[in-house]
């Protein structure tokens, strides 16, 4: 046998004698369990019901991916610092959390493509007097740490060179500053917004004007180098919209209207 021949030969039978190598997709269907991080002190995406069931959108997402996988869904609550967190000490699987897509993210876990899109308004203190978004100049403003909203706020007050940023470790903690009036304003998910003021458990808030972003597109979230699990959660997404069931969630937990699109012409479709 010629040695390159031989050489070839070695490496397949090489190839042949390795055991298959699992991925998270397998362990997942394996233990019977799919366990999702959620944030459930972010209406309507999660929250709890009266009598402390977890409920939302993304509760409702965790549970539709689980029975696609044909197993149980367990929802691990989190806030929003620890999502990340969460998934690289391996207490949770996936995080169907409200993730932004961000490229620093994207250095740490991987995303799927968009399963969801917000839009954002102001909301600020009744005390506080502010027409529009860019009444925020030289004021208090905060917002969860290490968001989107947070990550554009703090760049606002660096911008505007006056005012001051303050970061929170949750949601519920930053709309009760701001109905303490230890904040001025916020910047959240207009469907937050509408929800937190309606809900009666911060008086003293109102929404102001939409923010000028760019849509919030966010995407569940797994280790990086778990690409079946990935690519299943990306035909997941798909199905989700193409059989109506995205627009049925938007419809029970958001309201009417058109849910928010989640392709971007130019770049995918």
């Amino acid at each position: 046998m010629k040695p390159a021949l031989f050489t070839t030969g070695l490496l397949a039978a090489a190839a042949l004698a390795m055991p298959a190598q699992a991925d998270k997709l397998d362990d997942i269907i394996a233990a019977g369990t799919l366990r999702c991080a959620v944030v459930l002190d972010f209406p309507p995406m999660g929250s709890r019901d009266a009598d402390n069931n977890p409920i939302g959108f993304d509760v409702d997402y965790c549970n539709d991916l689980a029975a696609a996988l044909g197993v149980t869904a367990e929802v691990v609550e989190t806030t929003f610092p620890e999502r990340i967190p969460a998934l690289m000490s391996g207490s949770v699987d996936v995080a169907v959390a409200s993730t932004s897509d961000t490229l620093e993210r994207a250095k740490t876990v991987g995303f799927s493509i968009p399963y969801y899109a917000f839009e954002n308004a102001v909301v600020a203190s009744e005390g506080v007097e502010m027409a529009d978004w860019e009444g925020m100049k030289g004021k208090v403003v905060g917002a969860t740490a290490g968001t989107y909203e947070a990550i554009w706020l703090e760049g606002k007050v660096k911008e505007w060179g006056e005012g001051e940023f303050r970061p929170y470790q949750n949601q519920a903690d930053v709309f009760l500053a701001l109905s303490q009036g230890q904040l001025d304003a916020t910047v959240s998910t207009v469907e937050v917004a509408e929800a937190n003021v309606k809900s009666g458990n911060f008086p003293g808030i109102k929404i102001v004007d939409k923010a000028p972003m760019v849509p919030d597109y966010v995407a569940l979230i797994t280790l990086r180098e778990e690409y079946g699990l990935i690519n299943y959660m990306n035909l997941f997404i798909n199905q989700q919209v193409r059989t109506g069931r995205y627009a049925e969630l938007y419809k029970k937990w958001v309201g009417e209207g058109e849910p928010a699109k989640l392709t971007i012409d130019g770049v995918y479709r």
